[in-house]
């Protein structure tokens, strides 16, 4: 598969993803989502807010906005149900920036704040593959937490296969992303 046409899928399942996850937890109580949990952040609280704060700023990175660290100075921690929906906006802009790229794009460098060690030319795709990595991982250790909770983990490990077509159809047009059947 070229990889302009992988990033476009795999933004798309990033963002499918990421929404089963926060609409499970959005069912617990807040003190739920926020009680301490054995993992490498100690809450679904401090996990998923840890998400969403480092898909911003490779998003910042990534089209090349300028912030850099500064967002994390700026981020607010967001209980389950506005952070899915903030979740969800940041998922629409990396979909849209994936759909922009092509296989001479992907390629390209841009600049990353790296603070200390100060500006790192990074590869697009690279950075791509660290933000996609990043959610899995983090997913992975939410999904675990969750099944702590009286309110059961959802299904994660499902692609874009033809056999899953079905499953996943309304719950992509209700995040207002086409599936991969649309793109090229």
């Amino acid at each position: 598969m070229a990889a302009a046409l992988h990033v476009r899928k795999a933004a798309r399942n990033n963002a499918w993803s990421n929404d089963r996850l926060l609409r499970a937890c959005a069912e617990l109580s807040d003190a739920e989502f926020k009680a301490a949990r054995t993992s490498f952040f100690p809450s679904l609280f401090e996990t998923l807010n840890h998400s969403l704060s480092v898909d911003l700023y490779y998003l910042d990175m990534l089209e090349e906005g300028g912030i850099g660290l500064a967002i994390f100075d700026s981020f607010v921690p967001l209980a389950a149900e506005p952070l899915r929906s903030a979740q969800l906006a940041a998922d629409r802009r990396l979909v849209t920036f994936c759909d922009a790229q092509s296989e001479l794009s992907l390629p390209r460098l841009v600049e990353t704040d790296r603070g200390d060690e100060g500006k790192v030319p990074e590869r697009v795709d690279d950075l791509l593959a660290h933000l996609f990595q990043h959610q899995i991982h983090h997913r992975g250790q939410a999904h675990a937490m969750l099944a702590g909770t009286r309110v059961p983990p959802p299904q994660l490990d499902e692609y874009f296969l033809v056999f899953d077509a079905s499953r996943r159809e309304a719950e992509l047009a209700a995040l207002g992303i086409e599936g991969p059947e649309a793109i090229r």
